[in-house]
């Protein structure tokens, strides 16, 4: 069906509400009864989590099963299974959602499948295996609404997400699903469209640290942007949407595109009214296989509609989409890298001016956004600039999304309002640390961002109060430490991360990160001295202000803010050559406890370097100097006999 005005569309809204209308009255309310056929309900709704993480732990499976048993029980007509995006809430996956009476399954296998038919759907009776169980009161929770994960976010960018069949057009509809575009083709002037979300205080979501230099970065407003395009004179300009995700953790905007592609259509074609654009790309890592195809499907869908191509909404703008893929080069996460990338020349980043609002995409005025920045579009213009102001802080408005990773009860995708505490988000969302662990550091910002400490805590997320904690916002990943990590490893395994997906343009960055990284191998060997300290810190201030782009000016992050949070970690290493987390192999000595060792000869049999000797049957020692650390020995041993110190 090709919708040529308003009316059609509200006209499909009104024959699509009646598809969402149970799981819409069910989010509005909590109850505790549970529905099934046999306790008078007339029509149930099984929404299962289709996005990556649910699907590799056999979701589909789940699926499957439970339209066998459906058709098993000849109730095809009363029951509907629907693939919705992430709820979430990884660490509890897979989940299944039983609409109207909104129970939660978590953990759900292929095998639980028609037992959820039989007892649930059929009987009326909630299986209590499967439910989340609160960890402080140890008692099941059958809703969502009740769960701490859930307590203290607003989904705003997620607002779809485990809501809506990500591929049907119709259910994206009855959610006020291009309401937007509509309003903004026929009763909007570009200009007035940029001064909504000037006025909204939108700040650019995206960045892990490739894409902070310059006015285009980052957490640079977002309006702003689009009325730099919007001002270039040009015959062709460009819409790019950047979902070339490469945190290491981060999964923000692939779970958008997987559980709501079609408000990133909705928000490129917005954007591409704003600026005077009849073109969109949309540049994905090849890697993201299911947010490529709901993506691909939404695209066509809103062709097949009417809402992508020519004379939109039976109006004189016309606008198209495109997508590209990229080979996962983290670098191309900053925008002229990604634009370079786009034309099939290197993924190397250039000197700004011209920003790409001026010369981008072969040369043309380019605007460039990331996805979670895209989500914010539709919902600000269908409810208010002053609705969005009204969200977070003075200076970052609305909400962001992160990646909640690490050594964390809850791991998963949240979002909350600007201004929450780190404090709120580890120990009320996140449930705490794992193994009941002491708190050592959260790292923000992905790589490039740095490791803040328990005086932290109660720093309120912004785009200000992290930068000046010495760590940024970046696209989301947030991972926590706990007082195992040992924080010169963690700023090693980050710079290793960026030396190796340096571009190698600029000397800074190819040869400055490459030493910075010598010396933290040095440090971690045991051969650091309290100099190579002081050459941390200088070198990596000036690679941060002379680097190129964003990812070099940022990669020395995590070491900096290790050094200054940490810095008695450091010393251990260089004076005292001992690594209190035992995670610096070179740095720890194995040693036999004699009390404990009954000489079974296991470690010796299994020690790669013949460096265990001794009777059997009494006690074994190990040769400090034949020993290379690697563990075999206290993996073989099953008296704990093997001590490292």
């Amino acid at each position: 069906m090709k919708i040529l005005s308003i009316h059609d569309l509200a006209t499909i809204r009104k024959r699509a509400e009646h598809n969402l209308s149970l799981r819409e009255e069910s989010n509005e309310k909590v109850t505790e009864k549970c529905y099934g056929l046999a306790s008078g309900a007339q029509h149930l709704q099984i929404l299962i989590c289709g996005g990556t993480g649910c699907k590799a732990s056999s979701s589909q499976g789940i699926t499957d099963n439970l339209l066998k048993a459906i058709k098993k029980n000849e109730i095809t007509d009363k029951v509907e299974v629907i693939t919705v995006g992430c709820f979430g809430f990884c660490e509890k996956g897979p989940i299944v959602k039983i609409i109207p009476d909104n129970t939660f399954y978590t953990q759900v296998t292929p095998e639980d499948a028609e037992e959820i038919i039989n007892e649930h759907i059929i009987g009326g009776r909630r299986i209590e295996r499967l439910l989340y169980v609160d960890p402080k009161t140890e008692h099941t929770v059958s809703d969502s609404k009740h769960m701490d994960f859930y307590r203290k976010q607003l989904r705003i960018a997620l607002r779809n997400c485990g809501f809506i069949d990500p591929e049907n057009i119709e259910e994206y509809i009855a959610r006020e699903g291009y309401f937007a575009l509509a309003d903004c083709l026929l009763n909007k002037q570009p200009t007035d469209v940029i001064d909504i979300i000037k006025r909204s205080g939108l700040r650019g979501r995206g960045g892990g640290g490739v894409a902070t230099a310059g006015r285009e970065g980052g957490g640079f407003p977002t309006g702003l942007k689009w009325e730099f395009a919007n001002k270039q004179q040009s015959d062709v300009k460009y819409v790019v949407c950047n979902a070339d995700e490469g945190d290491p953790g981060a999964f923000m905007d692939r779970s958008i595109m997987e559980g709501d592609p079609h408000s990133i259509v909705e928000a490129m074609c917005v954007c591409g009214y704003s600026i005077g654009s009849t073109k969109g790309l949309v540049y994905i890592r090849a890697e993201y296989p299911l947010a490529i195809n709901r993506l691909k499907t939404a695209i066509n869908q809103a062709r097949e509609y009417g809402l992508l191509g020519d004379h939109i909404l039976g109006t004189d703008f016309s606008f198209d989409i495109e997508i590209r893929y990229g080979a996962g080069a983290f670098v191309c996460g900053e925008e002229t890298a990604l634009i370079h990338s786009r034309e099939g020349k290197r993924g190397e980043p250039t000197l700004k001016p011209p920003f790409p609002a001026e010369s981008g995409y072969l040369g043309k005025p380019t605007n460039v956004n990331n996805v979670e920045t895209l989500a914010n579009i539709p919902i600000i213009l269908t409810k208010g600039a002053d609705w969005f102001a009204t969200i977070g802080t003075e200076r970052s408005k609305g909400t962001k999304v992160f990646t909640l990773a690490g050594k964390i009860n809850n791991v998963g995708l949240i979002e909350v309002p600007m201004g929450t505490t780190l404090r709120e988000v580890i120990y009320e969302i996140g449930g705490g640390i794992k193994g009941g662990k002491k708190f050592k550091a959260v790292q923000t910002g992905g790589p490039s961002g740095g490791c803040l400490t328990e005086k932290h805590l109660d720093t309120p997320i912004d785009f200000d109060n992290l930068l000046s904690a010495g760590s940024m916002m970046g696209s989301g990943g947030m991972i926590v430490m706990d007082e195992d990590d040992c924080m010169v490893s963690v700023a090693r395994f980050y710079l290793d991360f960026t030396v190796e997906e340096s571009c190698g343009k600029c000397t800074p960055c190819r040869i400055g990160n490459k030493r910075l990284l010598e010396l933290l191998n040095k440090i971690t060997e045991g051969k650091g001295t309290e100099k190579d300290l002081d050459t941390l810190a200088t070198l990596g201030q000036v690679i941060k202000d002379t680097a190129l782009c964003g990812l070099g000016q940022t990669s020395p992050n995590p070491v900096l803010s290790t050094l200054d949070n940490f810095y008695d970690e450091y010393m251990e290493h260089v004076r005292d050559k001992t690594c209190r987390s035992k995670q610096c192999k070179s740095l720890l000595t194995y040693t036999i406890s004699p009390e404990r060792c009954i000489g079974c000869h296991l470690c010796a049999k299994n020690c790669p370097a013949d460096a265990i000797s001794g009777l059997v049957r009494k006690p074994h020692v190990i040769a400090p100097d034949k020993c290379i650390k690697c563990g075999m020995c206290m993996a073989r041993c099953k008296f704990n006999a093997i001590l490292v110190c």
